[in-house]
């Protein structure tokens, strides 16, 4: 259909820049020929906020095409407005926006490609079953997280907060550099309109406790689903996972157990080949339980965990 197509509309056109001096707006044509009319050949993944579509601009650029469900087509400008402060993000451990598409009731944001999965899929999916994650490269992943959200939670004014840190919205290139993705989209998607307040926010088995009580979460609840995720990258296992012996279903319940009976050297990922050392190991079990600290006011902040990460000296007094 692309020859077709190309005869009413000029697809290799250069999308015309926003004039809020920020990306591209993508007409709807654009990215119907870029992701082949979304066909399911090309969906990359599904989420609570829309269907992810692979897609390739006539420059040859591959995009991630992320059609919003949900969005009730809110009105062009506050939707500009959200989007552009999402684009304005710079870093090498975020998903670069790199534009959208406002037309009629549709809403979609145009992502780079990141070649190479999501952290999930490495942990859980088909990928684990042939390529088990090595130690070192679970350890960028999770530096590269850290300092992603540090920027989101300390950089920006105002600040970022994710609400929805889980292994599949991490995503990683062929270098093991993790990608931060759907940052900003609780805002652009969120509370004001009363069809989304009934949205649950996070993720079953991420979700801080106290988000029970207040139904809020900001930045301090990001670094609970964090460690959660460094628990999850640490062990291979999912944070709540009904196939497990009853004491073992809840992953955080489960590491506090096995760390306060001395058996923290029993809880790498059995399918890694080479074992982390144990220092390696004990630093990495510390941050995690730092971060899940049922006191949200005790948890360190992001910028505090690269710090922790990245000391070569580190206090065991904690963990033995």
């Amino acid at each position: 259909s692309g020859s077709t197509r190309s005869l009413d509309s000029p697809v290799s056109a250069v999308p015309e820049v926003s004039h809020l001096g920020w990306g591209h707006w993508y007409t709807l044509r654009e990215l119907e020929a870029a992701t082949n009319s979304f066909a399911d050949s090309n969906v990359l993944g599904e989420g609570g906020y829309g269907i992810v579509y692979r897609g390739q601009l006539p420059d040859s650029t591959l995009i991630a095409v992320k059609n919003l469900l949900n969005n009730r087509g809110q009105a062009e400008k506050e939707f500009r407005v959200e989007v552009e402060a999402i684009g304005r993000v710079r870093h090498k451990n975020l998903v670069r926006l790199l534009g959208y598409c406002a037309e009629g009731a549709h809403r979609m944001l145009v992502y780079e490609y990141v070649d190479n999965g999501n952290l999930e899929q490495w942990l859980h999916g088909p990928l684990s079953q042939t390529n088990t994650l090595p130690w070192e490269a679970r350890m960028r992943i999770v530096m590269g997280t850290a300092k992603g959200l540090a920027y989101l939670h300390e950089a920006l004014e105002p600040k970022v907060v994710h609400r929805d840190i889980k292994s599949s919205n991490i995503l990683v290139d062929a270098q093991w550099n993790a990608k931060v993705s759907d940052f900003g989209l609780a805002k652009l998607l969120g509370s004001g309109d009363s069809h989304v307040t009934t949205r649950v926010m996070g993720t079953f088995g991420y979700v801080a406790p106290e988000y029970a009580n207040t139904g809020l979460l900001n930045e301090r609840s990001d670094v609970y689903s964090f460690g959660v995720l460094l628990m999850e990258i640490i062990t291979g296992r999912d944070p709540v996972d009904y196939n497990r012996a009853a004491g073992e279903i809840n992953l955080v319940d489960w590491l506090k157990q096995m760390v306060g009976n001395r058996r923290s050297e029993e809880v790498a990922d059995p399918g890694m080949d080479v074992k982390p050392t144990s220092r390696a190991l004990k630093r990495a079990l510390l941050v995690a339980l730092r971060c899940v600290d049922p006191d949200a006011l005790k948890r360190p902040k992001m910028g505090h965990v690269v710090h922790m990460l990245e000391a070569e000296e580190f206090p065991f007094r904690d963990v033995r």
